[in-house]
């Protein structure tokens, strides 16, 4: 792992209180052979009550049938139902026999209530079995709320934290229009998961493909950071939304896992009181920690980050990292989504749509300052928040609310530029190019199965 740091500014004035932004850029290293990846486990823990009749359940069962030939057969998959009851339709285990486990999928038919809960527990402790060296991830996909069981959003985050730290990860799909967003988001961040919008059916098949294609590049596992504030420093804190807990002397972020070349942004802000001696203030230490998948050994890396305290003539003429302001005017932005996501759901319309109106005019106003490439970034960004505050006006409440709930996860959460997603989804193209191509030349096309079309019903 790489780890990069930038700071806003490089010095303050002394006997002056300030505030100091921190760029952290953190990149993985790219895979060097996929052989040496360890088996791993994934458990799917699906939703089979009766809301996902009308096209999402099979929706679901069509992506499922397509990831099994995604994946290895020294992998291990299971898959558990849940409705009022639960059910473990695939035990989990090596895929030796594929076409048993497709006959499995192929059962499973709508039925019941929604005890998610139960589903999740089950689903874990299934993975708790077989997970092995190489890890677990569990992969929850559902299209409603929980009405049986456990329903309290923060009891649920708080049990996938404690399962985060055995080395099982949660992620979730949230189908259709109808799901809790605030429940499936409040698991998939204690358990350092993905969140995935599936309104669409063939949106389903691209969110399990991409959990996979996570899983057969992962070259980082259990990544995290600790941040111990200087004795100088007021306060330090976390300005993206990720898992955070106290320790001595400081906090730990939670970081899950890395796929090969993934890059990551963490931004800090640092609260600086007025210092009376001259030359280097420590703002805080920084420890990263990770296994690396392929070998399982454990690294630390540590950095101290620094900051200049110079006269007050000498500061007056600092100029601002134009890449750190960047960021933080991009990271701003998806707290006005998390904003205007709130409002549209106490049924403030217009009000929601105007918080995202004037993000894009904030970040419209920030092109100006920022480096080109990341300009170009900002203009994407502002697009998309001006037709979403638009949208807002227009659409079902209910898209626009999920719609900015996943925008805010994925980019304050497991934040990448631009770029680096651009290169992962050809990575992507090209890894499924291989395999049809592989397929084809062996007379078999069971594992591009078409997931549907069209939107979901009931």
């Amino acid at each position: 792992m790489h780890l990069k740091t930038l700071l806003d500014v490089e010095m303050i004035a002394v006997e002056t209180k300030d505030e100091l932004s921190i760029l952290l850029e953190l990149q993985a290293p790219e895979s060097e052979t996929q052989a040496a990846r360890p088996p791993h486990t994934l458990q799917v823990v699906l939703d089979r009550s009766g809301s996902m009749s009308g096209g999402a359940l099979e929706a679901a069962k069509a992506a499922l049938d397509e990831l099994i030939g995604r994946l290895d057969a020294k992998d291990r998959f299971g898959l558990v139902t849940f409705d009022s009851a639960v059910e473990v339709v695939v035990p989990s285990g090596p895929l030796t026999d594929r076409d048993a486990v497709r006959r499995a999928i192929a059962t499973v038919e709508p039925r019941g209530m929604t005890d998610l809960a139960s589903g999740l527990i089950r689903g874990i402790e299934e993975a708790r079995r077989t997970k092995g060296d190489g890890g677990a991830t569990v992969l929850l996909l559902s299209d409603g709320h929980a009405n049986r069981g456990h329903v309290d959003h923060d009891q649920l985050g708080t049990f996938a934290t404690a399962v985060r730290r055995e080395g099982i990860s949660i992620g979730v799909v949230g189908i259709g229009l109808g799901y809790d967003e605030d429940l499936l988001s409040a698991v998939a961040a204690g358990g350092a998961g993905n969140v995935h919008f599936a309104e669409e059916a063939d949106a389903v098949g691209g969110a399990l493909a991409a959990e996979v294609d996570g899983l057969l590049d992962q070259v980082v596992q259990a990544a995290t950071l600790t941040v111990r504030p200087g004795t100088a420093v007021q306060s330090v804190t976390l300005f993206n939304d990720l898992p955070v807990s106290e320790v001595e002397g400081g906090f730990l972020v939670e970081l899950g896992n890395f796929v090969a070349g993934e890059e990551r942004k963490l931004l800090l802000q640092a609260t600086i009181p007025a210092l009376r001696d001259l030359g280097l203030a420590e703002v805080c230490g920084l420890t990263m920690r990770w296994t690396e998948t392929a070998t399982l050994k454990q690294q630390t890396v540590e950095l101290p980050i620094h900051v200049g305290v110079v006269p007050g003539d000498a500061a007056a003429g600092r100029i601002p990292n134009p890449v750190v302001r960047t960021e933080v005017a991009f990271q701003k932005a998806q707290r006005s989504r998390k904003d205007a996501a709130d409002a549209l759901r106490y049924g403030d319309v217009q009000g929601g749509s105007d918080i995202m109106r004037l993000a894009a005019i904030d970040l419209q106003d920030a092109m100006a300052g920022a480096p080109p490439e990341l300009a170009d970034e900002l203009a994407v960004e502002a697009d998309l928040l001006m037709s979403n505050s638009i949208q807002a006006l227009i659409e079902p409440v209910e898209r626009s609310i999920k719609n900015q709930r996943a925008e805010y996860y994925e980019k304050t959460n497991k934040r990448q530029s631009m770029a680096n997603m651009e290169r992962r989804e050809n990575r992507r193209r090209a890894r499924d190019e291989e395999r049809r191509r592989t397929a084809g030349e062996a007379g078999d096309t069971t594992t591009d199965q078409d997931p549907g079309e069209g939107k979901f019903g009931g």
